[in-house]
């Protein structure tokens, strides 16, 4: 997980930075909404940012709606920090894409806790992808399953690559969680039988 800290006051960096050091996560500090802008488009994982509404060269509210318009990247979650806090104002900064809001000056336990919230949704997320993956692949498998498999008309192997050739019931194994049971089915009962009773050393 990465934090990201976007607020052109040093002062106000300086605590959250304190504040949020216990949180297990590796923050970074930006003083403008476009190096903010940057680094959340660039980001390879999770990240919370704390995002300052005022800030020079791209407003915070303008950053968290590009941002979150961005597609194809790791989940992120926003909280705004600001000294405006007008329910207007607040109302605003959430449509625009933001996931929490703090107004300033903060309490540093309570920025604290509203940014492990963050972590923990970032965490949930993360996780809930990772499932979609797995799954996706799982039905990729079968639609594999429901191609076009080459088998042998007479030993009934299946033909995994040009040199080598696989048991049904081994290929399926490995590509589905389906576990096999053997027996006799009534058509092939007679024949087995007829078998058993013609070998000599019965």
């Amino acid at each position: 997980m990465q934090i990201v800290i976007a607020d052109d006051d040093p002062v106000a960096r300086r605590l959250a930075e304190f504040a949020l050091s216990t949180c297990g996560a590796y923050v970074t500090c930006v003083e403008d909404g476009e190096a903010a802008f940057r680094l959340m488009c660039s980001r390879t994982g999770p990240m919370l940012v704390l995002l300052d509404r005022m800030m020079p060269r791209m407003d915070g509210v303008d950053v968290a709606r590009r941002a979150k318009s961005a597609k194809g990247l790791p989940p992120l979650y926003i909280l705004m920090v600001t000294s405006i806090g007008r329910p207007e104002d607040i109302a605003d900064g959430l449509e625009g894409g933001a996931d929490d809001y703090i107004v300033k000056p903060f309490n540093q336990q309570e920025l604290l806790a509203r940014a492990r919230v963050g972590l923990r949704m970032l965490g949930l997320q993360k996780n809930l992808a990772k499932r979609v993956a797995e799954l996706e692949e799982a039905l990729q498998n079968v639609r594999t399953l429901r191609g076009l498999l080459p088998m042998c008309a007479y030993c009934k192997r299946i033909r995994v690559d040009e040199e080598y050739w696989q048991q049904v019931e081994g290929y399926i194994s490995e590509h589905t969680d389906a576990t096999f049971t053997h027996g006799i089915c009534p058509s092939c009962f007679p024949t087995i039988l007829d078998q058993e009773n013609a070998d000599p050393r019965r």
